[in-house]
């Protein structure tokens, strides 16, 4: 029978069993004195405890000698922390006495795949015994939490970035650029130098102690979000994406006020714009490094935003642009002279030095000796900026993403737009404002009304009932009953593909579809469409705040949500947003700057993406458009010329046909297709491949190969041909680079 060991209970059983021995002595007997030693001869032992032992180790008398011995064995043996393995401290925070030795890194460079970003001179043995064993340089090896995940051309970037800034590359200047194009992933390279600045260098103690991160308002979340993914935790920065100005001002203040070697929040993520409104207080103190992401807005040196971060007190500056030049030379030294000031000269002195030469070398129009005079320059400008830029092409990702397939689309105008545009033509006249090849206000604006005009005639519909100038007479040419309030495909050509190719894409798969425009009057017309057809779409323009921005992503990236377009204004979110939910892009209308057509378009082939990725590029027929496309090719090829250094670039286009913008050519299949000079193609048909060795055309707008409807690959494009396309051009395909047939 099982009893009870609770103390209560055995307090009880233990004073019945005494009751109960009580009750078996006999009444009469009288308790007895324990008999002593002396009374019995035998000691009394209690039978509750046990006799001590009695102690035989007594020291042995030694003599002096052996005692010596003795003790020097003792001393002889050093202390050793009872732990297997143990090597002590490896953070800066070490308890107990200083250990003696050679300085170790703080991590192991001669791991299998470490990073070692330096390492330090091989010594003999004799320059050994001499050297300060506490000031011995040290391995700098990345933490093998990110060497791990590095792709190549990342461990390559990673350790030209730091060579640039601990001034390896170029004594006395510690800044760089960081020119990859999109997707080849720059934040996790600058995240890996960050972390490493401030947790080693060959002195055994920090590089730095605060970084500071300043990005476009709509990737600070992204990039808070990018450390948590890659730190996991072992760091806290401060992301500043809104708040009273107090607020600001006091969180910055006590970053700025942040001493030590171990600095609570050591990486500041902010806005320009915030950046711009709070300068002051982050220029009263020291940030080791600073990072401008899409470094490309500081192509300005005049801007207050530029000003604001050249006052700043760190000498380690890294800009990060995937469209280093854009628009001329000038601003690409900006950049280059942010990040390190003085090596290209003045802006007066580079611009008569490099420059003019250049640009006089790269037109159509340009003698022998001015060319030659250009690519002299040209090579000297590479040698000097190529120490502190690294630019990688996207053609590296083929390796790691699906295939992508970029193709313009040239569409015919309908009816009622041809009509519209010649009558605009007429009465605005906008060919005699043009001087010299340079747009004024008032052609601007003529630029402007016509691009909308090729995306829908609803665009300039409220300036035909005012009777503006340019479209006086023009409400007879709409239908009778026509209405803004819906929208009618059938009015536009592009607007037509677009139909079509949103109807077989959502009938024929489950990909999804981002739609890119400049205007956000398009993306209300994109929402009619939308609400028409019962499509499923989330937008993104600057009136979303930033928080709103990062969900919405977020839920339309999963693979569960339901929404099929994901529209986007090029000029809120073109840059930095990673899209991979989508695998299909419409750029409907582009952009005189070719760097933001870019960044728009590889929002969806970026790492993460699963499947083959389609770039439509919409371009109106004979129109405005294709001038705009065209005068891109010109700037794109001054950007292989000095960025990607691509000596054989074709001049097709004269810097002088920029008075052609405003013609209409209804005689056309494509206007940029006859001045590319195809090879290729008789009669607008694909005839034969191209000789070996060279494409359709040229480096300078890299084509691949034209097609027409028999040679298309893509089932969405061949069931929308029959609408309005009239030409399509396979652009940066990455089939042929991988193989595929």
């Amino acid at each position: 029978q099982r009893r009870s060991l609770a103390p209560s209970q055995l307090a009880k059983r233990k004073a019945g069993e005494e009751e109960e021995e009580d009750r078996r002595l006999p009444t009469t007997r009288k308790r007895q004195k324990p008999v002593s030693e002396t009374e019995s001869g035998e000691c009394y032992r209690s039978p509750f405890r046990k006799p001590l032992a009695q102690l035989t180790n007594r020291p042995h008398c030694l003599d002096s000698s052996q005692h010596e011995a003795f003790i020097r064995s003792i001393l002889s043996k050093p202390f050793k922390v009872p732990i297997p393995n143990y090597k002590g401290p490896l953070g800066l925070r070490a308890l107990g006495i200083k250990r003696a030795g050679l300085r170790s890194a703080l991590h192991d460079p001669f791991e299998e795949g470490a990073l070692v970003l330096y390492e330090p001179p091989l010594l003999s043995a004799h320059d050994q015994l001499k050297i300060d064993k506490d000031k011995a340089p040290v391995h700098v090896v990345v933490d093998p939490v990110l060497s791990r995940v590095l792709r190549p051309h990342q461990r390559e970037g990673v350790k030209f970035l730091w060579d640039c800034v601990t001034s390896r590359r170029i004594p006395g200047s510690h800044g760089c650029i960081m020119a990859d194009e999109m997707g080849l992933g720059k934040t996790l390279q600058c995240i890996t130098l960050m972390w490493t600045l401030l947790r080693q260098s060959p002195d055994c103690k920090p590089e730095i102690e605060k970084a500071m991160v300043v990005s476009p308002s709509s990737l600070v979340r992204n990039w808070y979000n990018e450390v948590e993914k890659w730190l996991g935790g072992r760091i806290q920065p401060l992301a500043i994406d809104g708040g009273s100005k107090e607020e600001i001002d006091r969180k910055l203040v006590g970053f700025m006020n942040q001493r030590g070697l171990r600095v609570p929040s050591p990486i500041l993520i902010i806005s320009y714009e915030t950046f711009r409104l709070h300068a002051e207080a982050l220029q009263k103190g020291s940030v080791g490094l600073v990072i401008c992401d899409e470094g490309h807005r500081l192509k300005n040196s005049e801007n207050q935003t530029y000003q604001a971060l050249n006052s700043l007190n760190t000498p380690r500056r890294i800009l990060i642009s995937g469209t280093p030049i854009q628009n001329d030379l000038l601003e690409y030294f900006s950049l280059v002279h942010f990040v390190n000031s003085g090596i290209l000269g003045t802006a007066q002195e580079f611009k008569r030095h490099f420059e003019i030469p250049i640009l006089k070398g790269r037109d159509a129009d340009a003698s022998e000796a001015e060319r030659h005079k250009g690519e002299e320059r040209l090579k000297e400008l590479i040698s000097i900026v190529n120490r502190c830029l690294i630019r990688r092409t996207s053609d590296i990702l083929s390796k790691y993403l699906p295939v992508k397939i970029e193709q313009v689309v040239c569409c015919r105008l309908t009816p009622l737009q041809a009509e519209l545009y010649k009558n605009f033509l007429k009465q605005a006249k906008p060919v005699e404002e043009l001087k010299e090849g340079k747009i004024n206000v008032s052609s601007l604006s003529s630029i402007t009304s016509l691009k909308k005009l090729c995306n829908h005639p609803a665009l300039i519909h409220d300036k035909c009932v005012e009777e503006e100038e340019g479209f006086m007479g023009a409400l007879d040419l709409f239908p009778a009953g026509y209405s803004t309030k819906s929208v009618e495909p059938q009015l536009s050509g592009k607007m037509l593909v677009l139909d079509y190719i949103l109807a077989v894409t959502k009938s024929t798969s489950n990909d999804k579809v981002v739609l890119v425009s400049n205007y956000t009057q398009t993306l209300d017309l994109f929402e009619k469409l939308c609400r028409n057809r019962r499509y499923l779409y989330v937008r993104l323009d600057g009136t979303m705040s930033i928080k709103k921005r990062a969900k919405i992503v977020e839920r339309f990236n999963s693979p569960s949500s339901p929404e099929f377009i994901f529209m986007l204004s090029s000029k809120a979110g073109g840059c930095g947003l990673n899209l991979i939910g989508a695998n299909r892009l419409v750029m409907f209308d582009p952009d005189w700057n070719p760097a933001n057509d870019e960044q728009a378009m590889a929002r969806v082939w970026r790492d993460g993406q699963k499947k083959t990725c389609f770039i439509y590029r919409l371009l109106s027929t004979g129109t405005i458009e294709e001038k705009i496309f065209q005068r891109q090719t010109h700037k794109k090829a001054l950007s292989s010329c000095v960025v990607d250094e691509e000596q054989d670039v074709e001049r097709h286009f004269s810097l002088g046909e920029l008075k052609e913008l405003f013609t209409l050519n209804e005689t056309t299949t494509s206007d940029t297709h006859d001045k590319i000079k195809c090879r290729r193609c008789v009669n607008g048909h694909q005839v034969r491949p191209p000789p070996e060795g060279s494409d359709c055309t040229s480096d300078l707008s890299q084509w691949n190969h034209c097609a027409d409807k028999r040679g298309l690959q893509d089932s969405v494009l061949k069931a929308a041909w029959d609408a309005a396309v009239t030409f399509t051009f396979h652009h940066h395909s990455h089939e042929e680079q991988r193989g595929i047939p």
